[in-house]
């Protein structure tokens, strides 16, 4: 039942993804963010239930993604995240569960990054806005 649960979140993250590279093409920076959250909802989901599948395993510390290599646009990590995430799903599917829980770890790493970015633009136009 973890298993099927992982998998549809997994799937569910990769479709929000989806949607939120379509709203980004259109400029629509409130789908898009709403798009993020929800993928990254569906991931904690996912990440949660392979800690519960693997609870004696801490290797989580060492998939962090290079901090040498910020993607600095939203773009690109959208799709960097959405890549992990299709491989996770292929690995969950050939029952290679670590590996589909460190790809699923470092998709979340890729849509942190899109947080802070959207957080990011949010504090400067504040700025902007109140200056």
């Amino acid at each position: 039942m973890k298993q099927e649960n992982i998998l549809k979140a997994i799937t569910s993250a990769i479709a929000h993804l989806e949607n939120s590279m379509e709203a980004l093409a259109k400029k629509d920076e409130k789908k898009v963010t709403r798009f993020v959250w929800r993928a990254a909802s569906d991931l904690e989901y996912a990440l949660f239930l392979c800690s519960l599948l693997h609870q004696d395993e801490t290797e989580s510390s060492s998939w962090k993604l290079d901090p040498h290599s910020k993607q600095a646009e939203i773009g690109p990590s959208l799709t960097s995240a959405q890549n992990l995430l299709k491989e996770a799903r292929d690995s969950f599917e050939a029952d290679d569960l670590h590996e589909a829980h460190k790809k699923t770890w470092m998709a979340r790493g890729h849509l942190l990054r899109v947080h802070d970015l959207f957080e990011k633009m949010r504090r400067k136009g504040e700025k902007t806005v109140s200056s």
